[in-house]
């Protein structure tokens, strides 16, 4: 089973934008899912990262804010594959 990077954002979010692609293109090197969440849907979600987004969660954990280490994710990629 691959991994999954989730991206918390919403639309007109242009740093979110960049890391989504930074993600795309990520993916081109490592197995991984791309999920993407629209914090505007969940009251919970829209109150909690409003003020952090694009958010970055790798199985589950909250790594990134405004901006994603692709470095770091590489290496935790790397890691949950056994490379």
């Amino acid at each position: 089973m691959s991994a999954e990077v989730v991206i918390f954002g919403r639309d007109g979010c242009h740093l979110c934008e960049v890391a989504l692609e930074q993600l795309k293109g990520l993916q081109s090197e490592r197995d991984f899912k791309i999920v993407e969440v629209d914090i505007e849907g969940d009251k919970e979600l829209h109150a909690r990262l409003l003020e952090r987004i694009p958010v970055m969660a790798l199985d589950g954990e909250e790594l990134y804010d405004f901006e994603l280490d692709v470095e770091d994710l590489k290496n935790r990629l790397d890691r949950c594959s056994g490379r």
